[in-house]
């Protein structure tokens, strides 16, 4: 690459917000950053006044995954189209002052849509990333189809966190999108096997005889809520089990929460909420508490936390949702259940904790090794530096 462009990432959610896609758009912004290119994260926030701006010119301040990238935050208001004009208001100031040559929406709408419609606007370049159940949501009712198949048609360079997304991609324009797939990349010495902190399962109630059914990010329905209650009773009716949430629940999931607990209290008092977790030793050990790790998502991308479990050496049992049959091969590294057929999970969760300990060390070992091949920071890299050069081949 001729020069160092200056990138502007336009994200949802960025650090400290929890969950994956967050997490995603801080190793997105730290990759580019190492590759060269000059950094900027706009990413909204509820904490801060509507329209309130501010900038911390090093974003490893909130995440490590960000070091060296310049964090603005914009603070939303009460509604979503006040927010975007206003969004495309900062856009324009923050251009006038940086001149950027490329916009990156992370996730496809809004960031997306807004980062096509603002480089379009002052002849730069746009990309977008497809991260997770964004082409799904907005392909039906109450979606905008038109809007998201504007976006993908007008973006200089697409991309998407896995091949299942790219090919949805490419099936709405009806031609080969040159989808990019950006592999997340995973901290492998960080999310390694290790032995449990007996301190830190007794400092979180899990008593000794029970099985640890775990769940990483934020829950909601989308990531499988009802359906990981359910095979928590299922598993307990059996033997003493325990679900453990490392995160948080999504504040307008929680009622689904609150009427669990009410009809099963026993069940209800067995599940375990970390809260917000401020660094990733502290998921990595949350991890290696569990027996086996749940992800039974209706929709996704390729969820980093799935990625994290198999890292440490955990037996998966995990949908076949989005690109999650990119990573886990059923019966080999990890288990699949079909998203149709998810009120099975509680018995797949006993038929894995059946298993000896040998053969769930063994499935682990292979999660680890798929992780080790594919899911690497030099395999992200190669791929973003690519879609540099797609978008921006004359910078210098």
């Amino acid at each position: 690459m001729a020069g160092s462009p200056r990138v502007l990432l336009l994200a949802e959610r960025f650090p400290p917000d929890i969950g994956g896609l967050a997490r995603s758009g801080a190793r997105t912004a730290g990759a580019l950053a190492r590759l060269g290119a000059r950094v900027e994260v706009l990413a909204w926030t509820r904490t801060a006044a509507p329209g309130a701006l501010s900038t911390l010119d090093d974003a490893g301040e909130v995440t490590p995954l960000a070091r060296g990238v310049t964090l603005h935050r914009l603070g939303l208001f009460g509604s979503s189209d006040l927010s975007m004009q206003h969004t495309l208001d900062v856009l324009g100031y923050l251009h006038s002052r940086r001149r950027y040559d490329l916009v990156w929406g992370h996730y496809l709408s809004p960031p997306g849509f807004l980062a096509v419609v603002f480089a379009a606007s002052v002849g730069i370049a746009s990309t977008v990333s497809a991260r997770g159940n964004d082409v799904d949501q907005h392909m039906f009712p109450p979606g905008d189809f038109a809007r998201l198949l504007w976006t993908l048609q007008r973006a200089d360079v697409l991309t998407a966190a896995s091949a299942d997304l790219g090919r949805k991609m490419s099936m709405l324009l009806g031609k080969d999108g040159r989808v990019e797939v950006i592999p997340n990349a995973v901290d492998t010495e960080m999310f390694s096997p290790g032995p449990a902190e007996v301190s830190l399962r007794a400092r979180l109630g899990i008593a000794p005889d029970e099985a640890v059914l775990g769940f990483s990010g934020e829950l909601r329905h989308k990531k499988g809520l009802p359906f990981l209650l359910a095979a928590l009773s299922e598993v307990r009716r059996t033997r003493p089990a325990c679900l453990l949430v490392i995160g948080e629940v999504r504040p307008r999931d929680a009622e689904h929460l609150v009427a669990f607990r009410a009809e099963h209290p026993e069940d209800g008092a067995r599940i375990l909420v970390s809260g917000a977790l401020e660094t990733p030793e502290s998921i990595a050990a949350h991890l290696r508490l569990c027996d086996v790790y749940l992800q039974p998502s209706l929709w996704e991308g390729m969820p980093n936390a799935l990625l994290e479990a198999m890292s440490c050496g955990l037996p998966v049992i995990a949908s076949d949702a989005g690109g999650i049959p990119e990573a886990v091969d059923h019966q080999r590294n990890g288990f699949i259940v079909s998203k149709a057929l998810l009120n099975h999970l509680g018995q797949a969760c006993l038929d894995v904790l059946s298993l000896s300990s040998e053969h769930r060390a063994a499935i682990g070992a292979a999660a680890r090794r798929r992780i080790l091949e594919r899911f690497q920071s030099e395999a992200e890299a190669e791929v973003l530096r690519r879609v540099l050069t797609r978008a921006v081949p004359r910078v210098g």
